[in-house]
């Protein structure tokens, strides 16, 4: 007889908004412990199982790594852990996404003077953008 708090693969993946192969995966990348099994095979997941993915969902919306969820987790699990060391890693990731946005914004610009200067007529031996693209 099981306990039915424990929930197959499709349920908790279904609870959590995830396929059922991100709950594979992610269990193979060790976000997720191993889930115990039924007498017939089945992977049963204790109810934890559903926050945890939500908490992965979030985590990586917010830009974070898988390595770095892993991290957060082992945070979470961590006696001597604070409330700091998790600042400090939501800092590195803003102070990471900063460093794209200003990036992205170099990048857009450079983009823009080349649609500037592209009349987008005549051939394409002459188009401007793929010639700077080409180095000339």
């Amino acid at each position: 007889m099981r306990d039915n708090s424990f929930q197959k693969i499709g349920q908790a993946a279904k609870a959590a908004a995830v396929g059922v192969e991100t709950v594979r995966f992610y269990e193979r990348e060790g976000l997720l412990p191993k889930p115990k099994r039924s007498a017939a095979g089945y992977r049963l997941y204790p109810p934890e199982t559903v926050a945890r993915l939500r908490f992965i969902k979030r985590a990586k919306h917010l830009g974070f790594t898988l390595k770095e969820i892993n991290e957060l987790l082992s945070l979470r699990a961590s006696s001597r852990a604070n409330c700091g060391h998790v600042r400090a890693r939501a800092e590195r990731k803003r102070d990471e996404i900063d460093g794209k946005l200003r990036e992205l914004r170099r990048v857009r610009r450079a983009l823009n003077n080349l649609i500037e200067e592209c009349t987008g007529e005549g051939p394409l031996s002459g188009c401007t953008i793929l010639g700077a693209m080409d180095g000339k």
